[in-house]
């Protein structure tokens, strides 16, 4: 098997590391616009967090969360680095390769410790020339719902918290009559579809491959659509034996959905008394001095459910077609390949990457009808348009020389080179505001200089970040009689963003194997095929630069140049505008380097029926890159090298393949792996750690980031129960100092048993990093019937609930369901407190946020047949196959959300802000190749 290994590839068997190989046809089959999504469960140390939303990128981590700042893997498409593959069609996709060990990332320099994702592309075979056409066409439905109250259920919780509160009147719900599922009223069936032609064809001295895609990907919620045009195309020309050229491109047109985040939180908070239906009324025309009939969505009243709470119909209805947003990528490469001296390879490569999204918001008028009263009301009353621009331009050029040679019994790959890499980022963003009319609702005058009347104010803003590295490189692998293995490589990154001090810094790694199935001792055995025993150190690079909130720090010894509001100088009696720095250069800054270890078994046993391999590796990254906030201290703030973090694990994986006879074939697949995180150490600059604190609408989530302890630990009190009366109180340790407190309320515990409950006794109270992870796939093949199904899970990790438990005191937002089992009075509830807002001392983060955040999900189940050619051969097909398959079919789990997964930074993840669902798909295919 030949894998991709980062400016070459190689036979594996000639590999020390971990690689882990997966084929493009599983994933082109899958109802996902990215085609990373599709390896959830599928590759064992690979994390991924996958959400909802039409072509938003999963959350992936590879072996663990390796920093406070950046996790994301690097992405390699065709040798191009990349932190995305948004423009990738994944029907164009060969191979996609998952680098994760030492001797595989050293290579990648400062941008591979946090592990890699190798793509490759399709190319034409030789001697063939095929075209190929595929299309599926499926729904989308959300099928887990959070529950709420409904609408009776609402009025008896209701008048109990309005008791509880000492307000004895009953609520007047005059207007208020409907018993609306809110969730149901905002959602939709989607539709996935895709079609893609391909053209591929050969010749001995020219391969040419051709491809145009198309995806149209709506999501759950209403209005909510992307879609996707792709272009790519493939040529290799041999000018001769030793001269080859060639060209890559693929490029993408991509029309973004409407941003519909936080509609699914809104929905949860509407009354089901509120009407989702229309009402018709007779309004003046908000743009003119006519009037007209117009279908108007119920607004809220004031009085009840408050400020923040909005109908989310009358924001996508009105707004959904307001938002004109389009995205550009064009990738590409050249390439020179030149052998010479019968041993010696000479590549240059040139690599641009362009991509530019234009994007127009109209903020238009509408009325919304007051529940209440019946009436319409203005629900805004100005319009502005907002428009502007995004550039990315990154260009790549390598130059490689490869030897390759064997000496007798000795196999010996040396490869050397350079390389740069650019990246530039260019924003410009303006708002044009309503003058004396309103700016019409017509996309033609969704301009800052629409040339509509004269605008009121219009105010601009841009940035731009640009930096370049400059490398070199090298990596010798050596074998001895196809049994002793030896890799080593080495690369010096240097960057712009860095000090001069540390401009340059080096990263390596050495691997060694041995395939003992080829010893003599091995020849009269039968189990065993094939038996490695493999292992690899190295220090690769990491670099992040960011602020502990994640906003990025393109220049880290380049800080920011603030002017406004907070710069200002005062002279006597007189105040200057000023500029200051964002923190105070760091001449010894450096990136965080990760020494990472490797050891492993892989094998082939049973007659070639059963694979497997073994892996444990452990992972410290030192030197953390920092930001330190003095600005409470009136000092400047600083970014320092300080810290470690250690994430080590064992990650297994098997498959076993049966051909029971000529027609049946059973293969059977899994992984798993365990994983444990830790912060060793962090910068004597952050004596209490990083904090992360959510506060949601007034009530504290936290996430902490302390020695001994992992990334990101939930943080709060320990709940044991509910005060049941006055005399449970005042046999219970003072919490005075938390808050007021009566019974109803949780009883929290004393931690450091000091006897009273203050601040000092929050503690760990949950760790968003699962256990372990796993993953199996059974697939079984009958003549030309074929069944697969996907499983995978977590197991072991929390996350921490904010909705239905951290909510406003100034807002009215409908019951979660489980509030029903509510304290309403001695000996009712010892967990869910008593139902009351105003009650804050039940709303500080505590072990009743936290709920087991362990999954197991059906992930695909696929059936499918491949005509016979006794059939299709007549037409000059070579190939015809229709499918069904069924995506997310059912999760099992135990919280309350949508999910159970939950992405987020790499200090704060796992939180349930009930802002996302993972739908279930069902698609049907149709792929045919002449």
């Amino acid at each position: 098997e030949v894998v991709v290994i980062g400016y070459g590839t190689a036979s594996k068997r000639d590999l020390t590391g971990s690689i882990v190989k997966i084929a493009g046809k599983d994933v082109a089959d899958k109802p996902n616009s990215n085609p990373v999504a599709s390896l959830q469960g599928k590759v064992a140390g690979l994390s991924v967090v996958n959400n909802g939303t039409p072509g938003r990128a999963p959350d992936i981590r590879i072996r663990g969360t390796i920093s406070i700042g950046q996790v994301n893997p690097l992405y390699v498409v065709d040798g191009i680095l990349n932190d995305n593959i948004d423009y990738i069609n994944p029907n164009d996709i060969e191979s996609i390769e998952v680098l994760k060990d030492p001797s595989s990332l050293a290579i990648f320099g400062v941008r591979g410790a946090s592990g890699v994702i190798a793509i490759t592309t399709k190319r034409a075979r030789a001697g063939q020339t095929t075209i190929n056409f595929n299309t599926t066409y499926g729904f989308k439905k959300l099928v887990d719902k959070i529950k709420l109250a409904d609408a009776e259920t609402f009025k008896l919780l209701f008048a109990e918290e309005r008791a509880n509160n000492g307000v004895t009147d009953p609520f007047d719900y005059t207007g208020l009559t409907a018993n609306t599922d809110w969730i149901d009223a905002v959602t939709q069936t989607g539709i996935f579809s895709t079609s893609n032609l391909s053209l591929s064809t050969s010749t001995d001295k020219n391969k040419f491959n051709f491809g145009i895609g198309y995806i149209k990907d709506e999501g759950i919620i209403r209005h909510e659509e992307l879609q996707r045009f792709t272009l790519s195309f493939a040529d290799e020309f041999k000018v001769n034996k030793n001269i080859k050229l060639g060209i890559t491109f693929n490029g993408s047109r991509q029309e973004n959905p409407y941003d519909a985040t936080g509609v699914l939180d809104e929905a949860r908070k509407v009354i089901p008394q509120v009407s989702a239906e229309t009402q018709r009324r007779f309004v003046r025309n908000p743009y003119g001095t006519d009037s007209l009939f117009m279908d108007l969505y119920s607004g809220l009243d004031v009085g009840l459910q408050n400020s923040g709470v909005v109908n989310p119909l009358l924001r996508v209805e009105n707004e959904y077609n307001t938002v004109k947003s389009n995205e550009y990528r064009m990738v590409g490469s050249v390439f020179a390949e030149i052998n010479f001296l019968r041993f010696l390879t000479w590549r240059s490569s040139v690599y641009g990457d362009m991509s530019t999204v234009n994007r127009r918001q109209y903020s238009p008028l509408y009325y919304a009808i007051n529940p209440k009263t019946g009436l319409a009301e203005e629900y805004t009353q100005t319009t502005r348009v907002t428009e502007g621009d995004e550039t990315y331009r990154k260009w790549q050029q390598d130059h490689i020389l490869t030897f390759k040679n064997t000496f007798g019994e000795h196999g010996v790959t040396v490869m050397g080179g350079f390389t740069t890499y650019y990246f530039g980022n260019f924003n410009r963003y303006g708002t044009a505001n309503q003058g004396d009319r309103p700016i019409p609702n017509d996309e033609r005058f969704w301009y800052l200089s629409s040339g509509f009347e004269n605008p009121g104010s219009i105010s601009a803003t841009s940035s731009q970040s640009e930096y370049t590295t400059a490398s070199v490189l090298g990596r010798a692998l050596y074998n001895y009689a196809g049994k002793y293995f030896l890799n080593a490589s080495f690369r010096d990154d240097a960057s712009s963003r860095l000090p001069p001090n540390n401009r340059h810094q080096q990263f390596w790694a050495v691997g060694a194997a041995w395939d003992i199935s080829r010893e003599s001792f091995m020849e009269k055995q039968t189990i065993f095929s094939a038996l490695k025993l493999k292992a690899s150190v190295g220090l690769l690079g990491n670099q992040t630069a960011s602020r502990l909130d994640g906003t990025p720090l393109n220049y880290p010894f380049y800080p920011n140049i603030i002017t406004g509001t907070g710069s200002s100088a005062v002279f006597g009696t007189n105040t200057f505008n000023a500029a200051r720095r964002d923190y105070k250069p760091n001449p010894n800054l450096k990136w965080e380097t990760v020494f990472a270890q490797d050891i492993g078994i892989e094998g082939v046993a049973l007659n070639n029926k059963l694979n497997f391999e073994v892996n444990y590796f452990v992972k410290t990254t030192r030197d953390l890159m920092t930001f330190v906030d003095r600005s409470t201290q009136g000092l400047e703030n600083e970014l320092v090298n300080g810290g470690k973090i250690r994430n080590k694990g064992l990650e297994i994986s098997a498959g076993f393949t049966e051909s029971i006879n000529r027609d049946l074939v059973v293969n059977i697949s899994g992984n798993i792996t365990f994983l444990s995180n830790e912060v060793l150490e962090l910068s004597k600059d952050l004596p209490t750690g990083v904090l992360i604190r959510g506060f949601q609408n007034n009530g504290s989530a936290e996430s902490r980031t302390l020695p001994g302890y992992p990334i990101g630990t939930f943080w709060g009190y320990v709940v044991e129960g509910i005060y049941q009366s006055n005399a449970d109180i005042a046999k219970s340790p003072d919490a005075s100092s938390v808050g007021g407190y009566l019974p109803g309320d949780f009883k929290f515990k004393d931690v450091n048993g000091d006897g009273k409950i203050t601040a000092d006794d929050r503690t760990a109270i949950g760790n968003p990093t699962p256990d372990f992870t796993y993953g199996a796939s059974i697939n079984v093949s009958y003549k030309g019937f074929n069944l697969g199904v996907d499983v995978t899970g977590v197991y072991g990790n929390e996350v921490f609930r904010t909705w239905g438990s951290l909510e406003s005191p100034f807002q009215r937002v409908n019951y979660a369901a489980d509030k029903i089992d509510r304290w309403n009075g001695p000996g009712t509830s010892n967990w869910v407190p008593i139902i009351s807002q105003g009650r804050r001392f039940n709303y500080n983060g505590s072990t009743y946020n936290i709920e087991d955040g362990s999954y197991f999900r059906i992930r695909n189940v696929q059936l499918g047949y491949n005509f016979p050619q006794t059939i299709i051969g007549g037409a000059k097909i070579k190939n015809l196959r229709l499918f069904a398959n069924v995506q997310n079919l059912k999760t099992f789990k135990n919280n309350y959300g949508y999910t159970a997964e939950f992405g987020g930074g790499a200090t704060a993840f796992g939180y349930d802000n009930a802002g996302g669902a993972i739908p279930v798909v069902t698609t049907f295919g149709l792929n045919i190749t002449f």
